[in-house]
């Protein structure tokens, strides 16, 4: 599942994605073989942490199972 991490919020991908150019088109992120297709993946701190992104509009995505 992804999400989109804020400061202190997490929110759905539906929230944010909609009016995003990049999204597909049912305004999800582009997520295609287990990598976020309109970011870059954020370097992880700690195992621990999900797989990180950060999407060309600058909000940070995370791929939580």
């Amino acid at each position: 599942m992804l999400v989109i991490l804020m400061d202190d919020q997490i929110l759905a991908p539906e929230r944010v994605c909609q009016s995003c150019l990049l999204a597909n088109g049912s305004g999800q992120p582009r997520w295609r073989g287990g990598k976020l297709g309109c970011g870059q993946a954020i370097r992880q701190l700690a195992q621990e942490q999900p797989e990180q992104y950060e999407c060309l509009m600058g909000f940070r995505v995370a791929h939580i199972e």
